[in-house]
């Protein structure tokens, strides 16, 4: 089961600069899981706690996974993941 991972830039640095990895798993955590194997240290950066980090969101096939189950969303074959980090900030 392959599903493709878009990765930001500022995690590109696990992933030897690529933007786009390949993953498998039935739920994101697994497929964190699986992403760690692969590229030591990814996980730290979007897991904290057994819960997603609050400053990073997660997508399938665009739906954000707070909304489908957080770590337990499922996934299939030929799902797209987009790692975003949250934009945080704004003018004061």
């Amino acid at each position: 089961m392959a599903i493709e991972v878009k990765i930001p830039t500022i995690m590109r640095t696990f992933t030897g600069g690529e933007k786009a990895i390949t993953g498998e798993g039935a739920t994101i955590a697994a497929l964190i899981e699986d992403l760690e194997a692969k590229h030591p240290g990814i996980a730290d950066r979007m897991v904290e706690d057994g819960a997603l980090r609050r400053f990073v969101n997660i997508y399938v096939n665009d739906e954000d996974v707070r909304f489908l189950g957080g770590l337990e969303a499922p996934l299939s074959d030929g799902d797209e993941v987009v790692v975003l980090p949250a934009v945080a900030g704004g003018s004061h």
